[in-house]
């Protein structure tokens, strides 16, 4: 078969020449010797993969970015040794087209067009680049010296280099389909509400759940000597959470309810606070603490901040109403709902990443725990507004969580008036398959598996047993059918965090 520049478009050939003619009578020196060692440190990804390595040792977006650059270089390399180098038979510059202390030696054997290196090298800085611009632009030289070094060397001809160039700029964007890049989060705002500024406790009744997460016997102690003047009431282990709430909300003189405990306990004293209309005080005395965290009172003192200077927002909430006991004599009951739900494997998930962060930190724990949680359990098989699936997890936010995959962690605004769904499905072909594939490469946002939506209603049935219904952190099992919708604008909290 005749090679391509002997079938080839004759100006390319020349100009190949041409090129490779002014960097034959460049001088010698030492940038010889570092782009000798640029070339060789390329050869079969080696710079890149140890640049990965290095990035991936820092979480969030270098981590991220090194993964998308190592599955650009994969696609851009597989494309172009294994199709292009095929299809494109050339023969490389011969050593009367350099001086032989430039000449690189051995010269490789296989076609000339396009260069491998080139592709590799684009492919990693776009690729990381699309995840982190920042990356990307500090990769660019070290891609830029890699493709110029195969000309220097005489291992290509140029537009060998341009070839391979675009290929792996094309790989690193083609993948960008099933890997998108992750939306920017909006910054954290509130929308303000009125509610009294309260500096010693007067007219505040705190509900204390005692079996909460964090509850000591000098809890009540701790929290009179924040507001002497506030009616405490403890809730002791046995007593119904709900009814001593609603003794804390009525009680005369109260025009506002504050609440320590964790998130099924707040949800709780919301339904009391909403029903008597009164601003709810969050006191973070739970496990997680995951609405106060959003709100921004994650700790003793940005809840006292918030409460002295009348500081508060306006958030929505979720309304659930639960059908639970015999299909032909039903037990209907009503939840608010501050933060998520969920149907399947996500509460074991969470259990087992929470057990893992402290050693590995969210992202490596988050992997490791989904790898346990989809691999050794099934599916359960119900009912989404009529539809009927067979899931692992059907996740529910109040409000749009971050990031859009099968581990949301934050969500900037309270009162966005949505539910955040996302069903991670195993109604596809090889979905187990699929779905570790994609935990391990971090694209379950993008994978087939994954259906994400936004609804303001939605009704979940289950099929045959009964399902385990989990409300911000609190499982619900025999239930047989639940229908959530939100409330906006509901709820009144005390929240230092900028408004909109």
């Amino acid at each position: 078969m005749r090679g391509f520049v002997g079938k080839g478009p004759k100006r390319v050939a020349r100009l190949d020449r041409f090129l490779l003619g002014a960097v034959s009578r460049q001088p010698q020196g030492d940038h010889d010797v570092l782009f000798r060692r640029l070339s060789a440190a390329a050869t079969k990804g080696k710079l890149w993969f140890g640049i990965a390595g290095v990035m991936a040792a820092f979480p969030g977006k270098p981590r991220r970015a090194a993964l998308h650059g190592v599955l650009a270089l994969g696609v851009a390399s597989g494309v172009t040794n294994v199709i292009f180098k095929r299809l494109l038979p050339r023969r490389r510059p011969l050593p009367e087209h350099l001086p032989l202390f430039r000449f690189v030696n051995p010269q490789p054997t296989s076609s000339s067009m396009p260069s491998g290196h080139s592709a590799s090298a684009v492919a990693f800085a776009v690729g990381a680049g699309i995840v982190s611009p920042a990356i990307g632009v500090a990769l660019a030289p070290i891609a830029v010296g890699v493709a110029y070094s195969r000309v220097h060397t005489g291992a290509h001809w140029p537009s060998d280099v341009v070839l391979g160039s675009a290929l792996g700029a094309g790989a690193a964007w083609a993948t960008r389909k099933w890997w998108p890049a992750r939306p920017a989060e909006p910054t954290p705002r509130r929308t303000p509400a009125e509610a009294p500024a309260i500096h010693d406790g007067e007219g505040l009744s705190i509900g204390v759940n005692a079996m909460g997460g964090s509850y000591t016997p000098e809890t009540g102690e701790l929290l009179k000597g924040i507001f002497p003047k506030a009616y405490i009431h403890e809730i002791a282990e046995g007593e119904d959470v709900a009814a001593g709430m609603e003794a804390a909300a009525t009680r005369p003189g109260t025009v506002a309810l504050g609440v320590w405990g964790g998130d099924g306990t707040v949800g709780t004293a919301a339904a009391a606070a909403v029903e008597y209309s009164l601003p709810l005080l969050v006191l973070p005395g739970g496990t997680l603490n995951h609405f106060a965290r959003d709100l921004g009172t994650s700790s003793i003192d940005d809840a006292i901040e918030a409460v002295t200077k009348g500081l508060a927002a306006s958030v929505d909430l979720g309304h659930v109403v639960v059908q639970r006991g015999l299909p032909d004599m039903p037990e209907t009951s009503e939840l608010a709902m501050l933060n998520t739900a969920s149907v399947g494997v996500y509460p074991n998930l969470v259990r087992r990443r929470e057990r893992l962060q402290p050693a590995m930190g969210k992202p490596l724990a988050g992997v490791v725990a989904s790898l346990r949680t989809f691999g050794v359990n099934s599916p359960t098989t119900l009912t989404v507004d009529g539809v009927k699936h067979k899931l692992w997890i059907l996740y529910m936010g109040r409000g749009r969580f971050y990031p859009s995959d099968h581990a949301p962690l934050r969500r900037p605004v309270l009162d966005d008036g949505v539910f955040d769904l996302r069903m991670i499905t195993a109604d596809e072909p090889f979905a187990r398959a699929r779905l570790l594939w994609a935990v391990v490469t971090g694209t379950v946002s993008a994978s087939k598996v994954t259906h994400l939506t936004e609804v303001t209603e939605v009704t979940v049935e289950a099929i045959g047993q009964p399902l385990v219904l989990a409300v911000d952190g609190e499982p619900k099992p025999g239930v047989r059918s639940a229908t959530f919708r939100v409330k906006q604008g509901e709820l009144r909290v005390y929240s230092p965090l900028p408004a909109e």
